[in-house]
């Protein structure tokens, strides 16, 4: 085949695309502006003639993939559509927004000028970057929340192609979608979306894992589909009955949900039982209110099916943040299995799988959800008045928005106020007033006295004690959840680290003048020697070493040992080749082999585990488990940083392993478990804590060890002791 038919074929193909993506416009709600799209479109082709993406393809089939997205799964109109189908014109060619403007509208220019600044993700390789990129995020989200709906389309193609990057980009992308951009999908109302994002993600993160899980589905299905049928149909011939029109389907749950149950709970995957679902969508009866047809539904499905006593959750009266409304039942099915039903009118529906987009077509009709999604972005131009210069707590103050879960909490005089899931008695002095929680020093749950870090409960009537000569403690931004509080506490902590940089600077000028060097903090900032300083003890700035040293973080000792040799003073050249002589120079892309001096404590990560590494500003590298909070956070902000790593083929160190234990308590039930560890597999217990309740017991044991596959060989041969009911490796206590 020739060059030419090769070209024409492929020029085929990518109008076909097209055209199905237009199909689906102009079926929707919004397809009347054809001409507008079909513009967009050829003026799209022609700006990205001949460049292609890294797996070979046609580069445009991108931007009209994202434009489908954007149609269909969001249900974005024609000025949406455009500008996804422009979004990267302006980043990769020489077309500039004044000619997008021309074209094709102030608004559409506007949306791909927004675009335009959040190219290449939202982190930046820079620290400064990284803030800077991501507040244009949250500032383009506020002025036109389209903007970020097209961002996420865009993501979710990347993550559908990320087989043509590298791996270690995969770990970057993959790690920054599961931190903000799914949670963000969530927070949005695009639980479809986030959904998708989540397993892809875990597809990259975790790909062994991913497989098993997936292949365990896909085998399953015909076994899980006929326990539905035996489920569903009672329940549809008694809706057909009473006249509903509706439509009621499976739900499965998804890889990644499964897998995250796994985790939390240690269990394997025969232990998750509530992978079947069911959904109902009905259309209410004409004159109907559909939240008296969702408990009518309720009604007749607990007629059938014993519902779960606590697994109700009622979604109809009170919305969730994002919008969502629905009633959902978990009733125990014929095949003995608790099964969550979810009812949905066909408005809630559209408006649980295209979020804010479908939200704002029905918010004429209801304007409960409308209100929560406002006060979010309320809460967002908050957060932009009161911006944090340190880049990483910025997007972790950002991330607290994004969690819907809530309670309700009340005042003595019995004033409801709405709280985030996990908010303690110092957050709810804080939203009170400002000056209640700067001197609170304790509160009043149900008229009990509790600490300030005690978590409060759906339902909880709070008061808060407070007392004139209280001040905040250091210690109090572990306590609170809510942004206004930890601001709050972060603007009062930057008031006490200047009073400790004061005390730090005063103590290094001293003592460069005590070993007679012309060093001073006024003077020579840019000095080898001081800059070297800042990097050994993996301080940014000079002000985060004089704070260090204000608050005895690191001691004058400490910082100077290296500057002493023998009782003698040494020159600056000494310092600093002392000093750097302690850098490495692995590259991101080379492959370290490592111990247990690179591992975290955070994850407490053995020989045999999957991890991933990450370069410190001195140059060591830490290694985490790949599903380590901190390495999920860490992935999604210092991607550059990602270090391929290996374990030692023999490691010549222990290393420490805690297993979890339960089961029946009995005589020496404790002797057989030491019999197995200490003589059967020679393993040390370094520690053991044993607690037994009702003829219950539960053991954590700290073993010694040197892989991961000797601690599964150690807990399948516990699992057959008489009485032990469940055993399972654990991270932290």
């Amino acid at each position: 085949m020739s060059k030419e038919q090769v070209l024409r074929k492929e020029k085929e193909m990518i109008d076909q695309t097209f055209e199905r993506m237009l199909k689906d416009y102009m079926a929707s709600q919004h397809g009347k502006k054809e001409d507008i799209i079909r513009k967009a479109y050829q003026f799209a082709y022609q700006a990205h003639y001949g460049i292609r993406r890294k797996s070979g393809e046609p580069y445009i089939l991108h931007p009209i993939a994202v434009a489908h997205i954007v149609c269909k799964d969001i249900g974005l109109g024609s000025t949406s559509i455009c500008a996804a189908l422009l979004h990267d014109v302006v980043e990769d060619t020489e077309y500039t927004v004044e000619d997008i403007s021309n074209l094709f509208g102030e608004k559409v220019a506007q949306i791909v000028s927004g675009l335009t600044k959040l190219s290449g993700g939202v982190f930046g390789e820079q620290a400064s970057a990284q803030a800077e990129n991501f507040r244009r995020l949250i500032i383009t989200m506020s002025q036109d929340i389209r903007v970020v709906l097209i961002k996420i389309a865009d993501r979710l193609h990347n993550m559908r192609t990320l087989d043509s990057q590298p791996v270690n980009k995969q770990y970057k992308i993959a790690g920054e979608t599961e931190y903000i951009y799914a949670p963000l999908a969530h927070r949005l109302g695009l639980f479809s979306i986030k959904t998708e994002l989540e397993d892809l993600s875990f597809k990259y993160n975790y790909p062994e894992k991913y497989e098993y899980i997936a292949n365990r589905l896909a085998s399953e299905r015909e076994q899980r589909m006929e326990q539905y049928d035996r489920f569903s149909l009672p329940i549809m011939n008694r809706l057909l009955s009473m006249g509903f029109e509706f439509v009621m389907k499976e739900r499965i749950k998804s890889a990644y949900s499964i897998w995250n149950k796994m985790q939390a709970k240690h269990i394997p995957f025969e232990e998750v039982y509530d992978i079947l679902g069911a959904r109902i969508v009905f259309e209410p009866h004409p004159g109907a209110d559909e939240r008296q047809e969702c408990w009518r539904i309720y009604n007749l499905i607990t007629q059938i099916y014993t519902p779960h006593p606590s697994r109700t959750r009622d979604w109809v009266t009170t919305p969730k943040s994002n919008g969502y409304e629905a009633l959902h039942v978990t009733v125990m099915g014929p095949d003995g299995l608790w099964i969550e039903v979810q009812i949905r009118s066909r408005r809630m529906d559209d408006i649980a799988e295209k979020g804010l987009a479908a939200h704002w077509n029905y918010k004429k009709d209801y304007s409960s959800s409308e209100s929560k999604i406002e006060e979010w972005l309320g809460t967002i131009n908050d957060l932009l008045k009161h911006p944090n210069s340190d880049a990483m707590q910025f997007l972790d103050t950002f991330k607290l928005t994004l969690y819907d879960a809530e309670i309700f909490v009340f005042t003595p005089k019995g004033e409801m106020k709405t709280m985030p899931t996990g908010a303690t008695a110092l957050d709810f002095a804080f939203e009170i007033h400002t000056d209640i929680g700067r001197h609170c020093i304790g509160a009043k749950v149900n008229n009990k006295l509790v600490p300030l870090n005690y978590e409060l409960q759906s339902g909880d009537q709070v008061e808060i004690l407070t007392a004139k000569q209280q001040q905040p403690q250091p210690e109090w931004i572990n306590y609170v959840t809510t942004i206004r509080a930890k601001r709050e506490l972060a603007s009062l902590s930057k008031q006490a680290n200047k009073v400790y940089r004061e005390k730090g600077e005063l103590l290094l000028n001293d003592t460069f003048k005590a070993l007679g060097m012309r060093q001073s903090v006024d003077n020579n900032l840019s000095n080898t020697v001081l800059q070297t300083i800042l990097l050994h003890f993996s301080y940014k700035t000079l002000d985060e070493l004089l704070i260090g040293l204000g608050k005895n973080e690191i001691t004058i000792n400490q910082l100077f040992s290296l500057a002493l040799k023998n009782g003698r003073k040494i020159t600056d050249k000494e310092i600093y080749t002392q000093l750097t002589s302690l850098e490495t120079t692995d590259d991101a892309a080379n492959i370290l082999s490592v111990g247990s001096q690179h591992t975290c404590p955070c994850c407490n990560a053995i020989p045999g585990d999957e991890v991933i590494g990450f370069k410190n500003a001195d140059g060591t590298v830490s290694i985490h488990l790949r599903n380590c909070e901190e390495a999920m956070r860490l992935k999604s902000q210092q991607g550059p940083k990602i270090v391929s790593v290996q374990w030692d083929a023999v490691p010549t160190t222990d290393f420490f392993a805690l297993i979890e234990i339960k089961g029946l308590d009995r005589k020496r039930m404790l002797l057989d478990i030491v019999e197995v560890i200490s003589n059967e597999f020679d393993n040390n217990i370094n520690q053991l804590k044993v607690s037994t309740i009702g003829g219950i017991f539960r053991a954590v044991i700290n073993i010694a060890i040197h892989h991961a596959t000797e601690i599964q060989s150690i807990c399948d041969k516990l699992q057959t002791i008489d009485g032990i009911e469940h055993v399972s490796r654990i991270n932290k206590e």
